[in-house]
């Protein structure tokens, strides 16, 4: 039973094959794949390849559904994804472009059957290719996807999982032809008979052949190597700009070309012709004026491709990008990764806003220059409203150019030339950077995919900027709406309050404070946090305050306060808790009385004398438990005595001790002795501990009980 299993198995993987080969050989593609999803549904798996180099394999073999790339679009949009060359990959697809960074024409299609997604099919062709899919090519791939549907139905009702193993199967590329023996030979001749290298490799660039001028200019005898990859049998060959040209070469489909150092110093000029069963290299010493080009000049009749520079800079740029949620930052990341490779003098964002243009970030400008630009309108006259209006960019070489296509617009920047790149989020274009030189620029091809590679990551990255700064513009407008806009005055009180949010990007917390007129000389002090660092959060506290408001109100005592709102939060169940700290005061018999629900003690500084911790029993946090009772303590509160309440924000810090930040504060509360309240309160903020990352909120309310004149 268990050979038929692993026979069934090995069928169905043989049919996914040979459904792949037959796409591949009828459209004229050189590389083609199948992806599966996995279980989880979230993930796609490479199932079976032809085609790609195993260095360029990896990377690929597991693609997330959600991931900006051809291959999971098809699936989850469920419909055709055809991109026509590598400026179009650039501009909707920039992680994929700064990844894959060499021209080809590609298609992902999504596996289908009875409205089931199974996966995906990809077919690639050489950027050659016309830039629509022939009749003939969209019939073979629908035909290709419908039989693979069905195969992976098939399988799965026959108990057997559509996906055969962890790794992707590779596919050999069938030879085009067999020569004869005699053509073998004399081809073999007239190799060996070149003064120059010949050499073979297969698509992993392992040696298949090497002629005898071969030896000369690699400093040794490779014939004895065939097999090995050419990196390991010429260890001085890897060069990232070798390996990068080999990639290029298999991917594109076209001839590139290279200059490395050989083994004895010599500058030697590779050529690399490929086609889909491996490449064909052949070395020359390059001549001294030869030399001086640029290591990645393309080979005659190919399209130039990015330079190495940019590719890794834009890689970084990728990376680096994926942390930030600052405009400013997004800007400096570009002027840092990219506009020294670019040779560009200045940047500037700007997004739409109102019917006109707002800059947000810029670089490399005089102050006044994004000023000229901010809150003009948006007219046809101006290269920006066409970006805008079409999602295409706009290259300027010269102040020509600019004048001649936009003969009323109005670009005063001191600049000699201008990339205008969409920024597109969610297939709107929500804004415009611009990137400018201070002389003219002649934009090739190469430079116009890697810019606007480079502005669709700016795209993503200032979508979640924007999204971040909206988010928390909202949040702490609903947390300051929440705590109260003033403090009533008390005859014989001085008060002051003051809140500090945690660090940009904690999002916001749940700290409250609340000063509350109990009568002519009576007075209530709350302080409290709610766990948590979010908008519930934020709410809850909203809650607890107003519930504390009304039950002191009422006239119950502290104790019972924050018994009766215990058992309220109990009710809402919540899954947050809150600690509090609640006071009495009654100026008449300066005393005041405490409870405590899990809070950070309250600093009271008696007139000359030091200040001290008070010993508030701490009850359980709000929202813990049903029945918890929370004790009152009595204490002396005379004229002149201050009184500090605050929450942990102001003196947690990791590694350090609570007991022993607390005692310091008190120490440094009683040496400001003397001070006004509200002048006392930026001196105890300045002892909160100082990091780049302030994780919690800050709330401090200080109550003085003012002694009567005379």
């Amino acid at each position: 039973m268990q050979d038929g299993v692993v026979s069934a198995a090995a069928h169905h993987a043989f049919e996914v094959d040979e459904v792949l080969a037959r796409a591949v050989r009828d459209t004229g593609a050189h590389i083609g794949a199948v992806y599966l999803l996995a279980d989880d549904g979230q993930v796609l798996l490479m199932e079976t390849e032809t085609g790609l180099p195993a260095q360029i394999v990896k990377p690929w073999t597991r693609v997330r559904v959600s991931a900006g790339v051809p291959v999971s679009a098809s699936v989850r949009e469920r419909r055709l994804v055809w991109v026509p060359g590598y400026q179009e990959l650039a501009h909707r697809y920039p992680a994929t472009a700064i990844a894959l960074p060499y021209p080809f024409a590609a298609v992902a299609t999504p596996i289908q059957s009875n409205g089931d997604v199974w996966g995906s099919l990809v077919l690639m062709w050489p950027p050659s290719h016309p830039p629509d899919l022939a009749p003939h090519e969209r019939d073979t791939i629908d035909y290709a996807t419908r039989r693979l549907g069905d195969l992976m139905e098939q399988a799965t009702r026959g108990g057997r999982p559509p996906r055969s193993g962890d790794e992707p199967r590779v596919l050999t590329p069938p030879w085009a032809g067999v020569p004869d023996v005699h053509h073998a030979l004399a081809s073999a001749g007239y190799l060996d008979r070149l003064r120059d290298g010949c050499v073979g490799l297969d698509l992993d660039g392992r040696l298949t052949f090497v002629g005898a001028g071969a030896a000369g200019l690699l400093g040794e005898d490779l014939t004895g190597k065939l097999g090995e990859p050419l990196w390991e049998a010429a260890a001085w060959l890897k060069d990232p700009l070798f390996e990068d040209r080999c990639r290029a070469a298999a991917v594109s489909q076209e001839a590139t070309s290279c200059l490395v150092r050989g083994p004895a110093g010599r500058p030697l000029h590779i050529s690399l012709h490929p086609d889909p069963s491996g490449l064909s290299l052949y070395i020359t010493e390059a001549a001294a004026d030869r030399s001086a080009r640029r290591r990645d000049a393309p080979g005659a009749g190919s399209v130039s491709l990015p330079r190495a520079d940019v590719f890794y800079n834009l890689l970084h740029l990728a990376a680096a990008l994926s942390r930030t949620l600052d405009v400013q930052e997004i800007v400096d990341m570009v002027a840092d990764h990219v506009m020294p490779v670019f040779d560009a003098q200045a940047l500037a964002i700007m997004v739409a806003e109102g019917g006109r243009l707002k800059v947000v970030g810029s670089h490399g400008y005089d102050p006044g220059v994004p000023e000229h630009f901010n809150r003009r309108r948006l007219t046809s006259a101006s290269p920006s409203q066409d970006v805008l209006r079409t999602g295409e960019p706009a290259f300027l070489s010269d102040a020509d150019e600019l004048r001649r296509k936009y003969p009323r617009a109005e670009v005063r920047d001191g600049m000699a030339a201008w990339a205008f790149l969409p920024l597109r989020t969610s297939e709107t274009v929500a804004g415009v950077c611009l990137v400018s030189f201070d002389e003219p620029y002649a934009f090739t091809d190469e430079t116009r995919a890697s810019l606007t590679a480079m502005a669709g990551l700016i795209a993503q990255a200032l979508d979640r900027a924007l999204l971040y700064d909206a988010k928390d513009r909202l949040a702490h407008t609903l947390q300051t709406s929440l705590l109260p806009r003033r403090l009533p005055r008390i005859d014989g009180l001085d008060v002051a309050a003051r809140y500090v949010p945690a660090t940009r990007g904690v999002e916001i917390g749940g700290d409250f404070y609340d000063l509350i007129r109990l009568g002519d000389t009576k007075a209530a002090a709350i302080i409290g946090d709610v766990q948590g660092h979010n908008v519930t959060a934020a709410a809850l506290m909203g809650q607890v305050r107003t519930a504390i408001h009304a039950y002191a109100a009422g006239g119950a005592s502290p104790g019972n306060v924050l018994k009766l709102t215990n058992r309220l939060l109990m009710d809402l169940d919540p899954d947050l808790f809150t600690s509090c700290l609640l006071i009495y005061f009654d100026l008449r018999l300066r005393t005041l009385w405490a409870a405590s629900a899990g809070h950070p003690p309250p600093l009271l500084r008696p007139p000359g004398q030091p200040a001290e911790v008070i010993d508030v029993p701490a009850g359980i946090l709000l929202g813990v438990q049903a029945d918890a009772e929370y004790p009152t303590v009595q204490v002396p509160f005379p004229p002149g005595a201050v009184l500090a309440l605050y929450t942990d924000g102001l003196v947690e810090t990791p590694g350090v001790d609570l007991g022993q930040a607390i005692g310091e504060l008190a120490e440094h509360f009683g040496r400001a002795a003397g001070e006004p309240v509200h002048e006392l309160s930026d001196t105890l903020l300045n002892h909160a501990p100082h990091t780049s990352q302030r994780v919690d909120d800050i709330a401090l309310l200080l109550v003085e009980h003012r002694a009567p004149a005379g």
